[in-house]
């Protein structure tokens, strides 16, 4: 009986490190770093920057939530783009940092 076990929690170990980067997929943190993001778009196209960073700094606490429990290299680059967004939002740069947001987006997507 206790080689049975012993083998059962080895294969639910290894089916769960194999399907960690799949955990991305319905991950509540990268759902919620996107709709923040697109809201940050939104917002951005209006010209709006003050609220674009608001959005991106709620998507990358989501994102930064989600990092510790994924890992994806579309997470990271999703991350850095949020961190640009903010920098230039911050900045008075709508635009630029609307493309930026926009591009986080793009890359949070292909996390999610």
């Amino acid at each position: 009986m206790g080689k049975r076990v012993l083998f059962a929690a080895m294969l639910i170990g290894a089916v769960m490190l194999v399907s960690s980067p799949v955990l991305a997929d319905g991950n509540p943190h990268v759902a919620e770093a996107i709709a923040h993001a697109e809201q940050a778009v939104d917002h951005g196209g209006q010209g709006h920057a003050g609220v674009l960073v608001e959005h991106a700094q709620e998507a990358l606490g989501h994102a930064h939530a989600a990092q510790k429990e994924v890992t994806n290299p579309h997470l990271d680059a999703g991350v850095e783009e949020l961190e640009k967004a903010i920098d230039h939002g911050g900045q008075g740069h709508a635009g630029v940092a609307t493309k930026h947001a926009a591009s986080a987006v793009m890359h949070l997507n292909e996390v999610h």
